[in-house]
């Protein structure tokens, strides 16, 4: 785990950090290709410069949010409210977690992208890339 993502969780609560660090093994696992660095204030996942996934602390709990999601075509993901296509999953509770639900969700992250890197010099305006 690299230091900057490990001064994140150290800085959560004891609960809070048990969920984040395996939510980090678990989308690592997914996701082994991709990048992982501290993007405003939290841990996310990028491939090819694009970010696909990350989590953070939020009032309702810890939200992972999938920045494509909302094309998964899951229930369970809440979809965004903005004009962004990201939706999410809040964890109260290391119980809530399921391995096969965060495997799924990664393929699809790899699957199915819009370009959020590129979004500033669009304009706002997203593109799918895949």
């Amino acid at each position: 785990m690299q230091q900057d993502v490990a001064t994140y969780h150290a800085s959560l609560s004891s609960d809070d950090r048990v969920i984040c660090e395996r939510l980090y093994r678990l989308l690592d696992k997914g996701l082994p290709e991709a990048t992982v660095k501290i993007w405003h204030a939290h841990p996310v996942w990028f491939l090819d410069g694009n970010p696909v996934a990350g989590y953070s602390k939020q009032k309702a709990g810890i939200r992972l949010m999938f920045w494509s999601g909302a094309d998964f075509g899951d229930e369970r993901l809440r979809i965004g409210t903005g004009k962004f296509r990201d939706a999410s999953f809040f964890y109260q509770s290391d119980d809530d977690i399921h391995e096969k639900d965060l495997l799924e969700w990664s393929a699809k992250a790899r699957d199915i992208q819009w370009d959020y890197q590129h979004i500033v010099k669009r304009k706002g305006q997203l593109i799918r890339l895949k």
